[in-house]
């Protein structure tokens, strides 16, 4: 397999890779425990997203990129870059790739996916799918953050010790940033995977030398990985490096994009999502007569593939974060969507939904799971209830009961009108906050009232009830101690049941269900791609799911170079979501599509 850069006067890129070797001092020695200091990285649990520090933090973060992401944009500076437009040919004239996405969160996910990755061999359903020679990792390779650390103990400590040294094929690795991958403007993302020495991440080489990147495949395929900066714009350093690229397209070349989140999707909702993407493809990849037959994207955390007349859209983020639910999929999309003016000059195409997983049965079950995942999944969110309650009720003890007598306790109490109106706003700010994208209905503010009201009611019952207790009889401070030390955790756990509820009846009008899911953090239902192009230019699409991730891992006794440090103590079983997809070298003839709008 060659990986070079194709330009005349630049040296091969493969050679300059180091030797297939152990690669650094934590290669060359294989762990003899799961002890952190063993393996050189700390395995995370999944990240408790309703944290409320967490959530504060993420918030904050997704502030300042949108008010500030143009002057941390750090594309205009990889124009000094290299520039190289690069080469994936297996030995026998095809090649075998895979793609991975949203894949940085807690080990046993993260890992167990990359373990599947890295094995020599898979056989699914009958299917033998050796290990390709390249992976594309499609955003978000880690979270909650881009913090350094994070990317080595979620993402680069799993996938070291799932292939720890290069083995004698070479496999090479190239990676499109998410939304979190830009959250410290891209430059941890820049320090791992573009690089000008060690040009390695774990056991594959990294090939490109910028952001995005452009891969000439066997068979006059294409891949092009886009960094649209979280759907803010395409840069001109990137316009221009991919003009240069469609200079080699020509009407036979056959074109798959990588992009950071699947905005056919949720241009549904926000018909400006799909903008980027659109413009891409419309001033750089048609006027070369080129056709983009697959569009490939992370972002939501499960499987599904969307079919019009000659493209396949994909959704495949089940690398290892949380999984996000299949049942509230648009059956029908038009792409690109009908009611902006920015895609006048493009041809709308419908597309169906020809596939999911998880199904719907089971992504309607998991739903379900919130009352029991919520308040043990995110105990500090727990917590915080129960502060906010206990502070509630208090604030009604205060304004129902005969306090007057004691200063102290007067002067304690929360004023009652402004803790209602607290609970309702934050309410209301959780039904739709701010920073969230897509149109805002009634819907969305009638749930958020409904569910503020909801937290005062059992603040009215918890008062009554607390009241009717003899702590409130006790000499102060004694009764505000024993509301913190009882009655807030008590308190904490029904509210949080309360939220469970809200969060499972808001699901079902399409309001909240990131975090109806986000709140569970679900290991399980895992999925990547294996594609598999032949040397007459076929393209096979291999859906592989993991019904259920291990979480008991052991040393692996197999003590050779390439071989995993851990095994799963129960076996990893992967199955095909779907039957293989294949998408013939030429498109099938099909009707001409409706003329655009005007």
């Amino acid at each position: 397999m060659s990986d070079e850069p194709d330009h005349p006067d630049r040296p091969d890129e493969a050679d300059e890779r180091p030797d297939p070797g152990p690669v650094g001092a934590r290669a060359a020695r294989r762990p003899r425990s799961t002890d952190p200091l063993e393996l050189g990285f700390t395995p995370r649990k999944p990240v408790p997203w309703l944290a409320p520090f967490l959530l504060i933090s993420t918030g904050i973060r997704t502030l300042l990129a949108a008010l500030f992401g143009a002057y941390l944009d750090k594309r205009e500076l990889q124009n000094a870059f290299g520039d190289g437009v690069f080469r994936q040919v297996g030995p026998d004239g095809g090649l075998w790739l895979d793609y991975v996405a949203d894949l940085g969160d807690g080990f046993n996910a993260t890992y167990s996916v990359a373990y599947l990755l890295a094995q020599p061999e898979l056989t699914v359903d009958g299917h033998r799918l050796p290990r390709a020679q390249t992976l594309v990792m499609g955003g978000d390779q880690v979270y909650p953050s881009a913090a350094y650390a994070s990317y080595e103990d979620r993402c680069k400590g799993p996938y070291q010790a799932a292939l720890p040294v290069t083995p004698p094929e070479k496999p090479t690795l190239f990676a499109v940033p998410g939304n979190h991958d830009w959250y410290d403007g891209l430059t941890a993302f820049l320090r791992l995977f573009v690089r000008s020495r060690d040009r390695n991440f774990a056991g594959w080489g990294t090939g490109q030398s910028r952001s995005y990147f452009a891969v000439e495949l066997p068979a006059g395929w294409w891949f092009l990985g886009v960094d649209d900066q979280s759907g803010s714009y395409l840069d001109d350093p990137q316009l221009a490096y991919f003009d240069e690229v469609a200079r080699r397209l020509g009407p036979d070349a056959k074109v798959i994009i990588a992009a950071p989140a699947p905005t056919w999707v949720k241009a549904a909702d926000d018909p400006t999502a799909y903008d980027s993407i659109d413009y891409f493809i419309r001033t750089i990849i048609d006027p070369t007569g080129a056709q983009v037959r697959l569009l490939l994207s992370g972002d939501l955390h499960h499987y599904a593939r969307y079919s019009g007349p000659n493209r396949q859209l994909i959704t495949c983020g089940g690398g290892g974060a949380y999984l996000y639910p299949t049942h509230k999929l648009p059956e029908r999309l038009e792409v690109p969507p009908r009611d902006t003016f920015a895609r006048r000059a493009s041809t709308t195409q419908p597309y169906d939904l020809v596939a999911r997983y998880p199904d719907v049965a089971r992504s309607r079950r998991y739903g379900w799971g919130i009352f029991t995942r919520l308040p043990f999944r995110n105990p500090g969110f727990t917590s915080l209830l129960g502060l906010l309650h206990t502070l509630l009720m208090l604030a009604m003890a205060g304004a129902t009961a005969n306090w007057a007598d004691s200063t102290n306790q007067r002067l304690f109490t929360v004023p009652l009108v402004l803790m209602v109106l607290v609970t309702v706003l934050a309410a209301v700010l959780f039904a739709r906050p701010p920073s969230a994208s897509g149109k805002r209905h009634v819907r969305h503010w009638l749930l958020g009232v409904g569910h503020g009201v909801a937290h005062v009611a059992l603040a009215a019952a918890g008062t009554w009830v607390w009241l009717a207790l003899p702590f409130y009889y006790w000499p102060w401070p004694l009764p505000a101690a024993a509301a913190v030390v009882l009655y807030g955790p008590v308190i904490g756990l029904v509210a949080s049941q309360l939220v469970a509820a809200y969060l499972l009846v808001a699901g079902w009008f399409g309001v909240n269900v990131n975090e109806l899911f986000a709140g569970q953090g679900i290991e399980d239902s895992k999925s990547f791609l294996r594609l598999r192009i032949d040397p007459d230019g076929t393209l096979t699409i291999y859906p592989v799911a993991v019904d259920r991730v291990s979480r008991d891992w052991q040393v692996n006794p197999d003590q050779s170079p390439t071989a995993s440090w851990l095994t799963p103590e129960d076996r990893l079983i992967p199955r095909l979501s779907e039957p293989p997809v294949t998408l013939p070298p030429t498109p099938p003839p099909h009707p001409p599509p409706p003329a655009p709008l005007s």
